[in-house]
């Protein structure tokens, strides 16, 4: 049988896990995010912790880990901003190579989604390389739709992000 990855939120006291996640995302895929490896390693690690305790502790915030057999394997985060209540926004989204096709992703997106509906949001809004990446078919099988022209990925980068959206109202998953 089968083992699924489990998605649930962070624990506070999991700031490391977390910070381990998330260099390797950057290391593993730096053209996929909009802050860099370098900018990350910077942080003081009582800045890891309270970026996790903080988004623990909010209800506009939903760190996420997804594990598999007790490792962790990914992680995304969702956040309602106060300016757009009715947009959330899914970052930081990001699985393990060795541990992607085996539902980790549509996992991490289906309990953002949840989590956003249930918030009211109206939309869930995430940025991804323009290219015809595993990441973007994720999206789109999901039923997200491009928003807008692709834009640069960050200050100095050449490499293109495009926005995209789902609409929550509409009954999509």
């Amino acid at each position: 049988m089968k083992t699924l990855p489990i998605i649930r939120r962070f624990l506070a006291d999991e700031w490391r896990t977390y910070r381990a996640l998330r260099l390797r995302s950057l290391a593993d895929s730096p053209q996929a995010f909009g802050s860099t490896l370098a900018e990350e390693q910077e942080r003081p690690d009582a800045a890891w912790a309270e970026r996790l305790a903080a988004g623990i502790h909010s209800s506009r915030d939903l760190p996420l880990l997804a594990e598999l057999n007790g490792q962790p394997i990914g992680l995304a985060w969702g956040r309602l901003d106060g300016a757009d209540r009715e947009t959330a926004q899914l970052y930081q989204m990001w699985v393990d190579p060795n541990h992607r096709q085996i539902g980790a992703g549509r996992g991490l997106l289906s309990a953002v989604t949840a989590w956003a509906k249930a918030l009211d949001a109206r939309r869930l809004a995430l940025a991804v390389m323009s290219s015809e990446s595993p990441a973007m078919q994720l999206y789109r099988r999901a039923g997200f739709e491009p928003t807008g022209e692709p834009r640069l990925l960050r200050v100095g980068s050449s490499l293109l992000a495009q926005s995209m959206h789902l609409d929550l109202v509409g009954g999509a998953d």
